[in-house]
This record gives structure tokens, sequence and C-alpha cells, in this order.
């Protein structure tokens, strides 16, 4: 079977170096330039935990399951699944992400341990990116995205991300809080009447109603976050 690389050979370092050279060699001195790259982002801090491969912008592998088992213990199964189906060692990829919570404090101490681990040991670098802002950056209207998931034991993570020019700006700092007190959070904030609230869980729908009528626009995204983590990182 041939590998991803073999597979996609105008994605080969070397061939693209050898006819960029020219290019390349004409580029500042400090612009940052890769012709391509390849991502690795993993999620073991929701629910349904996921990992993902990405290069340049295009996610070329994704695996999520949902069990009762903890993602964190399957994780590495998956990961072996992952690159033997793309064919990449996992020393070829260039970058490292991870989900950074808030979530599973247990779940996201593998995840960050494990990224980091590799970060190291590959000479990589490793970056970490909120669990709220992935929820976030899968809804595209809304002057500010107010992303909610379940904190469990009655409770609820939220943030406040004000859009800025084709990007998300976090307003503040993340919080954990019932939901009456989520509501009223939302009620102070200023912008509240151009908001639109987002999660990733159909059961948080509830805090959405306690809102009154007209205030908030529910937008429900994907609950697999690996391939939103890697974009973002």
């Amino acid at each position: 079977m041939l590998s991803w690389r073999q597979a996609n050979p105008q994605n080969s370092y070397r061939k693209e170096f050898a006819k960029r050279a020219v290019f390349i060699g004409s580029l500042a001195a400090k612009l940052p330039y890769n012709p391509h790259v390849l991502v690795l982002s993993l999620d073991t801090g929701s629910p349904s935990g996921s990992i993902a491969a990405m290069s340049d912008e295009k996610i070329i592998g994704v695996v999520s399951t949902t069990s009762d088992e903890t993602y964190s213990s399957r994780m590495f199964r998956q990961l072996e699944f992952l690159l033997a189906e793309l064919g990449v060692a996992q020393s070829e990829f260039d970058l490292y992400a991870v989900n950074s919570g808030p979530g599973s404090f247990t779940g996201l101490r593998v995840g960050i341990t494990a990224a980091k681990g590799w970060a190291e040991v590959h000479g990589k670098p490793v970056v970490a990116v909120s669990g709220l802002e992935a929820v976030a950056s899968q809804c595209d209207f809304g002057e500010v995205v107010v992303p909610v998931i379940d904190a469990r034991r009655g409770q609820v993570y939220f943030g406040f991300y004000r859009r800025e020019i084709g990007r998300l700006v976090r307003e503040g700092d993340e919080r954990v809080a019932t939901p009456e007190e989520f509501v009223a959070a939302l009620m102070q904030h200023p912008q509240r009447a151009r908001s639109a609230l987002v999660t990733s869980d159909r059961s948080l729908v509830r805090v959405a109603a306690v809102s009154p009528t007209g205030m908030l626009v529910y937008h429900q995204v994907s609950s697999v976050l690996a391939p939103v983590i890697a974009r973002n990182a």
C-alpha cells in the first residue's frame, strides 16, 4: 500500500524544496514560510475524544469514537490506526496540537502529557488550544460568540469570544458556573443581543432556553474537536 507521502508526491519536502529553491531564496530572512506542514491534533478533554491529522489546511484523517471507556485509554490505539492508514510516521509531523481544556482533568492530563512528550522526542513544537475556542470556531455568525460545554455536577464552562477581522478574540477568562450564573453573565454582557450561543452538547439546549426569547441565537456544532484544534493551532 502506498503511504500518504508516496500517494501525494507534491507534498514531499525534498521535491518541493528543489522546485522552490529560487523562490525561497528570494524571501526575506525572517519571513515564516514552509510549503507543507503536517499537524497532529488531539482532544482528550471532551466526552467524544478525537485525533486528527492535517496537511496545510486540509484534514487528511480523523478518528473519533464514543464509548464508556475513557478516551485517554483508547487514544493510542486510534493513533496507531490513523498513522497506519495514512502511511505517515509520527516523526514526520511538524506540529502537535492538543486540547488544553476546560474538560475532564484526567483526560486533559493524559492528552497534554502525550503531546508534550511527542514534541520533546521529535523536536517539534506543540500548541495548546482551548476546547471552548474550538467550539466557538465552528460558528460563523454573531458579533460575540459564547461557547458553552458541560462541566458536569450541574455546571457549565463558558467564555466570550469577540469576532475581529476574521478571527475570534477571547474577552476575559473562561469560567465555570451554574446555568443560572451563566445566564446572569450573558444578561450583563453589553452585546448580548448580537451574541451567538454555541455548544456541542445537545443537552445544553435547556441552558439557551433560560434566556429571554430573541436575546440569543442558538447553534449546535460538532463534538469532534481535533480537526478544529488542528486548524486553530
